[in-house]
């Protein structure tokens, strides 16, 4: 593969499972041999942490590459992980969406800059913020594709559609080779029938777009990021982990590796 595939994960609710699926299916296709960079957009720099990363110590981050034209090179961290690097996200990155506003070609350039590593990974996947702001528009902006993260919960589809028409305006505007790759179900429980209704209504509102690996509720996914370690290191034989290693096969099937 000449350049990197940029998958942006996105959905702009929050707590439905964007930063575990980031780390994990980054970490599964790692251990599976590609090279990774997790692109951490979320200010909360949860994706950072949970990967091992003390944000304290940090002296640049995805804040630098955005406003201050920082090399991608010049700031991305290693991980525990071989092969999976991640550009990581201090609350610094809250500041960007007002300070991007003035700037040229202010939703491009996220895009601009990954374009020097481009050959240097496999995969790079974007952890955009629960939100629709400038952050999320520069990683829909720079992605090939879009993963959409959706929680076995009540109104799990509400803001979907809203998520749809936002990805529309981007493809219409800024990038129009984007496309929604998948939909990934987080949080299942399967002791209640809601949970087994979301996933059919899911499946019958976007159909083969829609993973067949379905990722559960558990304890040890919860622990994992607190431990600075992916499912897959800290404990791979949890459901959690067996989940995340079948949806990175899948998405490796997908993207035609195998």
């Amino acid at each position: 593969m000449s350049s990197a595939t940029i998958v942006a994960i996105a959905n702009q609710k929050g707590g439905v499972g964007k930063s575990t699926t980031a780390i994990n299916l980054g970490a599964g296709l790692a251990f599976q041999g590609e090279r990774v960079l997790i692109v951490d957009l979320d200010p909360q720099g949860n994706t950072s942490s949970g990967l091992g990363i003390d944000r304290s110590t940090i002296e640049m981050s995805t804040y630098d590459v955005l406003v201050d034209d920082a090399a991608v090179s010049d700031v991305l961290e290693p991980t525990s992980v071989q092969g999976l690097h991640v550009l990581p996200a201090t609350i610094e990155l809250a500041g960007a969406e007002i300070e991007l506003v003035s700037m040229f070609s202010r939703e491009q350039r996220l895009k601009k800059s990954l374009k020097e590593i481009g050959d240097d990974y496999d995969f790079v996947l974007i952890d955009c913020p629960p939100s629709l702001g400038l952050l999320t528009i520069n990683g829909l902006a720079a992605a090939d594709e879009v993963l959409i993260p959706i929680q076995c919960e009540y109104y799990a589809l509400e803001g979907v559609s809203q998520l749809t028409r936002n990805i529309e305006l981007v493809t219409g505007n800024l990038n129009p080779q984007l496309k929604v790759e998948g939909v990934v179900l987080t949080m299942f429980d399967g002791r209640t029938t809601l949970a087994a209704d979301v996933v059919e209504q899911v499946r019958s509102h976007f159909g083969d777009t829609a993973y067949r690996t379905v990722i559960p509720r558990t304890v040890r996914l919860s622990e994992a990021p607190s431990y600075g370690e992916p499912i897959e290191a800290y404990d791979d034989m949890s459901r959690g982990a067996i989940a995340y290693r079948e949806l990175s096969r899948e998405f490796r099937r997908r993207h035609g590796r195998t």
